[in-house]
């Protein structure tokens, strides 16, 4: 039986860098727009990307784009959580 390939998806040209947060800077960013974590878009534990950086249910990850068209780079965030089974 041949052994499937492990693929790092964050080596991916198309996948933008991702970082998950600490608390404090995850508090920093709710109290800097004023919401709470379910205003954030969400993405789920079991996404390729959540896996490769290890987050988990109630953590916050920031995506930095880089814009072809900008000199600076767009920062986007979403709340990890479980999906619903």
């Amino acid at each position: 039986m041949a052994k499937k390939k492990k693929i790092d998806v964050l080596l991916h040209e198309l996948v933008p860098k991702h970082y998950l947060l600490t608390k404090e800077e995850t508090k920093q960013l709710l109290e800097k727009f004023r919401i709470t974590v379910t205003n954030l878009p969400q993405m789920f534990e079991k996404d390729p990307v959540a896996i490769a950086i290890g987050a988990k249910e109630g953590d916050v990850v920031k995506i930095v784009r880089e814009s072809e068209t900008t000199v600076k780079s767009i920062d986007y965030y979403r709340f990890v959580k479980k999906e619903k089974v």
